[in-house]
């Protein structure tokens, strides 16, 4: 197998290439607490995996006897990196969708002052944001979606999309990226619309009685009914959440293996 390696090096070079550039992207990979080291290791070890499953006879014309020295080489490995990040970038605005539905109803919860730095988004996220990108991800390795993503995935993407075929049907990859966009807040918007739809109410209700008695101080008694409510539609609505969860994540992949076929025919 080594051998082989040797004889193939600019094939097995591209492979990494592409891998390298989806272990850059994804979630929980990207993290910079995770040392380049270890990127990088991740990269040689899953083209070490996937070498032997990727055909060489489109490779060979745009090698030639330069090896990896030649200019076509140069921008077929960019192409192969461009492919890495698209498909890491789409399965990061999946897990994009669940942070966002957290930030939706954070604000009226009160949590809106309560944004730290979340290691996994690598943005300031707020808390309810962070819990639902959490429970996402823990979906994801249960799930076997990373063992998926890795394997079969990868190894279909080498059969039917290459840096050619990219160039050939960029229109329909804008198309397929800004569709994900959509999806993006629209799937962040049917989770949080249950608990929006009750703080809407709740805040409604606190006026309403403010008004009719002007004496009480019901708005300082808001936020503690609003986060207690909140918690509490969470903990009953979590198993279809979790469902929900699922199902993004079966839509996700069959789009980008869709897609996928598409540039590849």
């Amino acid at each position: 197998m080594l051998e082989r390696i040797l004889l193939n090096a600019p094939v097995f070079l591209l492979i990494a290439v592409r891998c390298f550039g989806l272990v850059m992207t994804l979630p929980l990979f990207s993290i910079r607490n995770v040392s380049r080291i270890a990127k990088v290791a991740l990269t040689g070890y899953m083209a070490y995996l996937l070498f032997p499953h990727v055909d060489f006879s489109f490779y060979a014309p745009y090698i030639g006897n330069e090896g990896a020295l030649s200019l076509q080489y140069a921008t077929l490995a960019l192409g192969e990196g461009i492919i890495g990040i698209l498909t890491g970038f789409y399965v990061t605005i999946i897990f994009a969708a669940f942070s966002s539905a957290g930030q939706f109803f954070a604000f009226q919860m009160g949590f809106s002052a309560s944004e730290v730095y979340d290691a996994l988004s690598q943005v300031e996220n707020p808390l309810m944001g962070q819990f639902f990108n959490l429970v996402a991800m823990l979906i994801f390795l249960q799930s076997d979606w990373a063992i998926y993503l890795f394997s079969k995935a990868l190894v279909s993407s080498f059969d039917s999309l290459n840096a050619l075929s990219l160039v050939a049907h960029q229109n329909e990859m804008i198309r397929f990226l800004l569709g994900g966009l959509s999806k993006l807040f629209l799937d962040a918007f049917v989770i949080s619309l249950p608990i929006m739809g009750t703080l809407l109410l709740i805040s409604v209700t606190m006026g309403i009685l403010s008004k009719a008695a002007p004496q009480m101080n019901l708005m300082s008694e808001g936020f503690p009914i609003m986060i207690l409510v909140s918690f509490f539609i969470i903990w009953s609505l979590f198993p279809q959440i979790s469902e929900f969860f699922i199902h993004s994540f079966e839509h996700g992949f069959k789009a980008l293996q869709d897609v996928f076929n598409l540039a590849g025919s």
